[in-house]
């Protein structure tokens, strides 16, 4: 991941196959990016932490989620000046290879999150029995630490290959196969390995969903599900033309075409700036998923949502006509007797 390399404006090579994006974009991407996702992650940090009575296994897992999401937006001044001062790194090597390593540990956490977040609804869509049993607070804690280590482990090329040179911090690698080693390694684990755990989950949420009486089970989990279905199909199209953009630079060493590594060098700045999106727009999808949120003040309605993510077929506003409240009460009823106690588990983790 290399956002400040590129960004000088050189002359384009006559030759050139791709445009090169004017460093302007990358300017706007990441001052929409900080402005929105910073105090939009924070205010998800401190509504789980401060304002939930009872923490379920979802609101945590966001809770990481957004933890990560934070932290890299907190590097995103740095590479902004870097952008407007056209290249240039004032910051000096340590910290050149600090915050690319910060950026790389949690954005490999945040997809490995929404993983795991996908992994956790097919577990309670597909064996409530066994979600019971598993989906606990004292089950997560190791999952989660497992993806923080594994992000710390993946992270460890990144400041290998970043040095400061003619007063710019830029990738620097020994030779052309370490680079195709990088680029391969970010695309594999960081986007076709998780997006597969994503696919299959979803797929089978989806025809588990379509069987049967799952209608009463769509409802009672429709929010949470939506949620995770935006969030990870945001992170996919923000991300996707990075890793893209990386086979295409791999295809381009490998075929010994100086003019394409150029220009794909010159465009790596404004994609990454395009992914830091993914990391400031998932408290509006937060939003999003809430059916109420627009007849709910935002905390009032995030609470809602992060509180009780299964039981949401029993739980309406208080504004809602006494028909209505009695039909979604016979509704919650239905769905705790098909999924055979699935919505009995999520009490318990709560008080886990």
């Amino acid at each position: 991941m290399e956002l400040t390399a590129g960004a000088e404006t050189t002359a384009t090579n006559s030759s050139s196959v791709l445009p090169a994006p004017p460093p302007a974009v990358g300017i706007t991407l990441l001052v929409v990016a900080l402005l929105l996702g910073l105090p939009g992650n924070l205010f998800v940090v401190w509504t789980i932490l401060f304002k939930l009575r009872k923490r379920s296994v979802t609101s945590l897992l966001i809770l990481q989620l957004a933890a990560a999401d934070t932290l890299v937006l907190l590097t995103a001044p740095f590479f902004l000046r870097t952008l407007v001062m056209g290249g240039a790194w004032e910051f000096g090597e340590r910290m050149c290879q600090l915050l690319h390593y910060w950026c790389g540990v949690n954005m490999y956490t945040s997809v490995y999150v929404v993983s795991l977040m996908s992994a956790d609804r097919l577990l309670g869509v597909s064996r409530p029995l066994l979600t019971q049993r598993v989906r606990t607070k004292s089950h997560l804690w190791p999952a989660v630490t497992a993806v923080w280590v594994l992000a710390l482990l993946l992270s460890v090329p990144v400041p290998l290959y970043h040095r400061m040179h003619n007063h710019t911090c830029t990738e620097h690698h020994p030779s052309s196969g370490h680079q195709v080693f990088q680029y391969c390694l970010e695309t594999v684990a960081a986007f076709l390995l998780p997006f597969s755990v994503l696919a299959w989950s979803y797929c089978c949420i989806a025809r588990r969903l379509a069987e049967g009486r799952a209608r009463w089970r769509q409802r009672a989990r429709g929010r949470t599900n939506r949620l995770i279905v935006l969030i990870v199909t945001t992170f996919l199209l923000l991300w996707a033309p990075y890793h893209l953009l990386n086979m295409l630079q791999v295809g381009a060493i490998l075929g010994g075409s100086q003019p394409l590594q150029q220009q794909c060098r010159r465009a790596r700045p404004v994609l990454i700036a395009l992914a830091f999106l993914s990391s400031s727009i998932n408290p509006l999808l937060y939003a999003c998923a809430g059916s109420t949120f627009t007849r709910s003040a935002c905390l009032h309605c995030l609470t809602r949502l992060l509180e009780a993510p299964s039981s949401g077929a029993s739980r309406r506003e208080k504004s809602q006509q006494p028909g209505e409240e009695a039909q979604s009460m016979k509704m919650g009823q239905r769905e705790r007797g098909e999924v055979g106690g699935a919505g009995r588990a999520e009490e318990e983790e709560n008080h886990s």
